[in-house]
């Protein structure tokens, strides 16, 4: 029987996969999993593990974002539109949500 807490963790936790790579992707704040109104604009942090990546990733998220604020005038398929795993497996939570990297370059 598993522990209460690997069913209900105190903080919130991902395990994330994409093209054959592994990473975990995690917050600090343990109100993202009792409150959603801490899901306004938050930190995650993403480690992989992989030799690219010397430090865990500093994430922001910004779910109130404005998707009139992107700039349209590029094809989202384009190499310049295309966003990482990482994003777009946060996007599958937060639909919409911005992801700035805080400097980092992404990866994943």
């Amino acid at each position: 029987q598993a522990c209460p807490r690997l069913r209900t963790p105190r903080l919130p936790v991902w395990l994330c996969s994409a093209s054959g790579r592994h990473g975990v992707l995690f917050g600090t704040d343990s109100r993202l999993v009792s409150d959603w109104k801490a899901e306004r604009v938050f930190h995650l942090y993403f480690y992989s593990g992989q030799q690219e990546q010397t430090k865990t990733a500093h994430l922001t998220i910004d779910t109130h974002s404005h998707h009139w604020d992107e700039d349209h005038s590029e094809d989202p398929s384009s190499p310049g539109k295309r966003r990482p795993a990482v994003e777009m497996a946060i996007r599958t939570k937060w639909a919409g949500a911005t992801v700035s990297w805080n400097g980092t370059d992404p990866f994943f």
